[in-house]
């Protein structure tokens, strides 16, 4: 497969050096600083194996030949300038993976680029990106979920090519060492993945500290299954309440009293930077609001993340 990976940040670092290592077909499309950084070769520092991998890029303007598929792996903030950076490599039915957080990217995608086909992606990798472009991979988790999402993910060629094509992705994944699965239930799987991170985020950021130390203090773990209990109770009112096995799995997740686990807003948080609150948070309030359900914990989260934000300037 021919892939683009926009961004080569934490989770396109890994995912996207991972695939070129495996000798797969990898371009990036970047900005001039990260393509300067990238001259001497994509750095990975990970329990999986340390690499420095030669990597081809592109920046805004240079053209290519056409790609089998396109992954999106830039922060919420940044998808306007992101699909404004892709659409000249787009053309009809080519498949487009979002691994970005919440759902409301789907409709802005298909919104923007209505020719291309959008598949659901979720991904589930601890990393980070330092300063000096080294990719920082945490633990031996690095998943990947895809697949056609329901209503044929697009226009033109539909869910049975988006299908195909996520598929064919997902091969290249395993090959590539990443635990990768083509998913039959991608929407939920979206829905889901953003029922544990808004808890997590809501909870990591306001507390400023990881989930362990939260939950042995004594009502952080009634907190966290709070705001669980907020999100769940949104998402269901929105037609996507996930299965019991899911939510155990997500219990288990925010309330565990050991080990360094934090969502990334919070890591972003302390290094200064913008976060996702509006598409993460924000997007769960506005639907919360629509449906007349409370969510007052979720709101003290958001404040707190707005103050944050407005203080940066």
């Amino acid at each position: 497969m021919r892939i683009l990976f926009l961004g080569a940040g934490a989770i396109g670092g890994y995912f996207g050096g991972r695939l070129t290592q495996a000798g797969e077909d990898v371009t990036f499309l970047v900005r001039d600083r990260r393509a300067a950084q990238l001259a001497d070769g994509l750095r990975i520092e990970s329990p999986k194996g340390n690499a420095t991998i030669p990597v081809r890029t592109l920046v805004s303007g240079q053209t290519a030949d056409p790609f089998d598929i396109i992954v999106l792996t830039c922060k919420a903030d940044g998808l306007p300038g992101a699909l404004d950076a892709i659409e000249p490599h787009v053309a009809p039915d080519t498949p487009i993976l979002p691994l970005l957080n919440g759902v409301a990217h789907i409709d802005a995608i298909r919104t923007r680029l209505p020719q291309a086909i959008t598949l659901g992606g979720v991904a589930q990798i601890p990393a980070e990106l330092t300063p000096e472009g080294t990719v920082l991979h945490h633990s031996g988790l690095n998943n990947i979920l895809t697949g056609a999402l329901e209503d044929g993910a697009g226009h033109g060629a539909g869910h049975g090519a988006g299908h195909a094509v996520a598929g064919r992705f997902v091969a290249a994944l395993h090959g590539a060492g990443v635990d990768a699965t083509l998913s039959e239930r991608i929407e939920q799987d979206l829905w889901d993945k953003w029922v544990f991170l808004t808890t997590l985020a809501a909870g990591t950021c306001l507390m400023r500290s990881p989930v362990a130390p939260i939950n042995r203090t004594d009502h952080g773990t009634r907190v966290m299954e709070a705001l669980l209990a907020e999100c769940i109770a949104v998402v269901s009112a929105e037609g996507h309440p996930p299965e019991e096995d899911r939510i155990t799995f997500y219990r288990n997740g925010v309330t565990a009293s050991d080990g360094y686990f934090k969502a990334s807003m919070l890591t972003d948080m302390e290094a200064g930077n913008p976060t996702e609150a509006d598409h993460v948070l924000g997007d769960m309030i506005a639907r919360a609001d629509r449906h007349g359900v409370e969510v007052p914990l979720l709101k003290v989260a958001y404040t707190h993340l707005q103050v944050y934000e407005a203080a940066r300037g």
